[in-house]
């Protein structure tokens, strides 16, 4: 959702528009400056169209840049790929005597006491 707004003596002028309807937008600036009960002026329609143009191109610069980002995924393996069954040597269970934290002593099979 776009806005755009002009305050001008003590009328508001606020238009809400999405990205698809400036077009509209353009043209309700238009009626509005040729309504001569109105304050607004063909330079207010002016200074306001290229606000509108100007968000128009930095939407259409975002999405662009958006959708040429490179991809972030990882490879994936391939599910039919074959190759040698490797089994880990690692013995994650501690031998009594070590200190696997600074300070701590493994004494048994579950108990760690400083």
């Amino acid at each position: 959702m776009n806005v755009l707004a002009l305050v001008k003596n003590s009328e508001r002028y606020v238009f809400l528009y999405d990205d698809d309807s400036t077009e509209s937008v353009l043209q309700k600036l238009g009626q509005y400056a040729a309504d001569e009960e109105l304050s607004f002026s063909w330079y207010d329609a002016a200074v306001l169209s290229q606000k509108v143009r100007r968000l128009k191109e930095q939407t259409i610069a975002e999405k662009a840049a958006v959708s040429s980002a490179p991809s972030l995924s990882l490879p994936q393996p391939a599910s039919d790929s074959v190759g040698p069954e490797v089994k880990s040597k690692t013995n994650h269970s501690p031998k009594p005597g070590t200190a696997p934290v600074s300070g701590l002593r493994f004494r048994g099979s579950s108990s760690f006491l400083p």
